[in-house]
């Protein structure tokens, strides 16, 4: 297939929750590439410096027979999301080809989150310094990059909470992320759950990217599972929403042995409140909880 000599660069602005589902849209209509930048009035490392976070996405079209209509699928789909949040209007740029090949690996950053973790995009060269726990993720994978405040969250308490030789279920795995995240911070072993048979085939991708498919076992299905038995997992992890939090909490505590954890998210500020009382009557003992965004990641003992 013949390299396009030219490139429309298409790019909006928005909060950084609204990360992952625009990265989705510009992955869906785009041929080359999705980028995420975040702006300079957020540090991982030190939290708010100063300002309202913003986050630009880019993608790349050909400019070929289909790049308008690429184009116009991309604008109406921005449009759409623009009506819930702050998103800037869709603008535009023509670039060379050599341009976009400097163009979109430029806004490639590797992303610091907790104490040692570090996203990185699966084509770079560049070494982790000692002490850095890597993970690599295909910059195109869109969902799950750790850019969505529920995914730093959850990798915070990941690394915080896994313990040498535990063993971890992920509901929702997604990209499999946190489970990649559990599998190289100690996990002996790892189980991830998704509805959505192209979520564990990319995750079997990354887990592959990341030598830890003998760690993890993936799975198309959730709670209640044939793969998950019983008392059997030191922790428990669901970055899904409030109303499938609630709704699996019996069955998500009643995996976790005695002693062990259960860690939450996707749930908003407002809702926190009905996610904590569901895991109370499974029989966890809510506690540990951070906020970020209007987004509230829960801890809890069982």
């Amino acid at each position: 297939m013949k390299t396009p000599s030219e490139w429309l660069e298409l790019s909006v602005e928005a909060p950084p929750e609204f990360v992952e589902p625009l990265s989705q849209i510009f992955l869906r209509y785009g041929n080359g590439g999705v980028a995420v930048e975040e702006d300079g009035g957020y540090s991982p490392d030190e939290g708010e410096v100063a300002g309202q976070r913003r986050a630009t996405i880019r993608t790349y079209v050909p400019m070929d027979s289909t790049a308008q209509e690429r184009r116009s699928r991309i604008d109406i789909a921005v449009r759409l999301v623009a009506s819930l949040a702050p998103v800037s209007a869709l603008t535009e740029r023509v670039l060379k080809e050599e341009e976009w090949q400097t163009a979109w690996k430029r806004y490639f950053k590797p992303l610091h989150i907790g104490e040692n973790l570090v996203v990185r995009p699966s084509w770079l060269e560049d070494v982790p310094e000692d002490g850095e726990v890597t993970i690599w993720l295909d910059p195109g994978m869109a969902f799950g990059t750790g850019h969505h405040p529920t995914t730093r969250m959850c990798l915070a308490q990941i690394e915080r909470l896994v313990t040498p030789g535990a063993r971890v279920i992920d509901v929702g795995c997604g990209s499999g992320i946190l489970s990649i995240a559990a599998a190289r911070v100690g996990a002996s072993e790892v189980v991830g759950l998704d509805l959505d048979p192209v979520a564990i085939e990319v995750a079997r991708q990354n887990a592959v990217q990341n030598q830890v498919s003998g760690t993890l076992s993936l799975h198309q299905g959730s709670l209640p599972s044939p793969w998950v038995n019983p008392a059997s997992f030191d922790l428990a992890v669901a970055n899904i929403s409030a109303k499938v939090v609630t709704e699996i909490a019996p069955d998500l505590v009643a995996a976790v042995r005695p002693g062990g954890a259960v860690i939450v998210s996707g749930v908003s500020a407002e809702n926190q409140d009905s996610v904590r009382d569901a895991l109370t009557a499974a029989g966890a003992v809510p506690g540990h909880s951070l906020t970020e965004d209007g987004w509230v990641v829960l801890v809890a003992t069982v």
